[in-house]
Order: C-alpha cells, then sequence, then structure tokens
C-alpha cells in the first residue's frame, strides 16, 4: 500500500478537539484513496531548518496557537510555499500563514499578531470584533476558486474555534497580492485564502478537521491528501533514472 507522510505543524495536546480530530479526519481520508497516512507531528519548538521537513509529501499547520515557536510554525509555512508542497492551514495555521506571507512576500518585517505582539504597529492578524469561538457559520466562496472546486458549492456550515483573524486594514495589499481571498462570512469577513500558482496551498479560519469527530469525509481534506499523493508521486518519477539515449 502506498504510504505518504503528512507534517502536522503545531505542538500537540490531546486536549485539544482539533488535535484529536486531526488524525481521525486523515483516517477517512486514507480509507477512501487507498493509501496509508503517516501522520507526524512537528513540535514548533524544533524546527529549525528544511532538512527536517523534506522527506514530507504535504504540510498542514493546526490549530491552537499561540505555538511555542512563531519562528519554528513560519519556517514550515515558508518551506510549503517555496518548494510547492501541498499546505493545509486552519485556524492558528491560517493565522501564522497571512503572517509568514506578508512579513516574507509582502516584505512588511513587523507583521505580527496581536494576541502574541499586543503592541505591533502592523496586527495583519488581529481580534475579532465576535469571538467565534465553538460557533457555526456559512461561509460563501468565489466562484471559480480552488475552494469552491473542491466542495462542489458555492457556500458552506463549517464550525470555528478562534478569537482572531485576518484584520481587513490591510485587505488592499492582498488584493494585489497572489495569496487571493476566495471565501467571506456573511458580514463580508475573510474566512478562505487560497495562494495562485501553487499546486495546493489553502487556509481556512474554520476547523474543517472536525468533521472527522462525526466519521464524515471532508472535501477539503480529501482534497490536500490527494495533492500530497500526486506530490509523492511526482518525487518519485523525478529519481528514477532517465535511461533514455
Amino acid at each position: 500500500m502506498t504510504k505518504i507522510n503528512i507534517g502536522l505543524i503545531g505542538d500537540f495536546n490531546p486536549d485539544v478537539t482539533a488535535h484529536r480530530a486531526i488524525p481521525l479526519a486523515l483516517s477517512l481520508s486514507s480509507k477512501r484513496f487507498g493509501i496509508e497516512i503517516n501522520p507526524v507531528w512537528l513540535p514548533t519548538d524544533f524546527i529549525k531548518n528544511n532538512a527536517q521537513l523534506n522527506s514530507l509529501d504535504g504540510l498542514w499547520c493546526v490549530p491552537a496557537s499561540p505555538y511555542k515557536s512563531m519562528e519554528g510554525a513560519l519556517t514550515a509555512i515558508k518551506y510549503a510555499r517555496e518548494n510547492k508542497i501541498p499546505f493545509l492551514g486552519t485556524c492558528g495555521g491560517f493565522q501564522h500563514a497571512v503572517i509568514e506571507y506578508f512579513r516574507i512576500v509582502l516584505q512588511m518585517k513587523e507583521a505580527a499578531h496581536s494576541e502574541i505582539n499586543p503592541d505591533t504597529t502592523h496586527p495583519v492578524i488581529s481580534q475579532l470584533s465576535c469571538s467565534l469561538i465553538e460557533k457555526d457559520g456559512t461561509i460563501f466562496f468565489k466562484d471559480e476558486s480552488c475552494i469552491a472546486k473542491i466542495y462542489g458549492a458555492l457556500s458552506a456550515e463549517e464550525t470555528y474555534h478562534c478569537s482572531y483573524g485576518f484584520n481587513s486594514a490591510y485587505i488592499n495589499l492582498l488584493r494585489k497580492s497572489n495569496l487571493k481571498i476566495s471565501g467571506k462570512d456573511k458580514e463580508g469577513e475573510v474566512r478562505v485564502l487560497e495562494l495562485q500558482n501553487h499546486p495546493f496551498f489553502i487556509l481556512t479560519l474554520y476547523q474543517p478537521e472536525r468533521s472527522g469527530l462525526r466519521g464524515e469525509e471532508h472535501p477539503l481534506i480529501n482534497a490536500f491528501v490527494s495533492a500530497a499523493y500526486k506530490q509523492q508521486m511526482t518525487n518519485f518519477k523525478s529519481q528514477i533514472p532517465n535511461k533514455s539515449k
């Protein structure tokens, strides 16, 4: 049976609902595709360089931030973005992928998370006007976006567990970048982002992994696993010696 390695960027805590849900969600995808999925937890304070990441077929930055090491999380996110490794960022993963993009791609070195650095001059991640702890909500997807195609729909009901999200004061910078807004809530607040010119790089402020607790497959997680499988196949083919003369 084919085996793929999925790196889980985060500091495992059995008390965190999402952390219990993720292996269950991946197991359902494993059965769907008939492949073995090896979830590899990557504690953020142990992520120091890319060498620790190059055996992974996909990277998932998981909920429950602040992480022990923001720099460790950002290192892994940067690796996935620059090396076109399939990447999924949910909740805290969404927040930190935004920070990485603003700091490195948009050159806003002081971009920060206001929960972690309340004195920052550039709080690209800021406190939500209304907490979304254990709240359900409708997300409306942009027509023709990757996420709309994955769901096969223009809206979905999902569950949140967060109090921080994208600061709309910086929305014009996003509109000029390759990190595109592809999902909003009914108030028009950003809830999904996806990176253009990347095989799979999707960020959701909500937690699709909770579907695993209900024993239900999730289209986004299936799509992520499929992309990771294709990544492995691409890597495998690149290692086969070219015997053509």
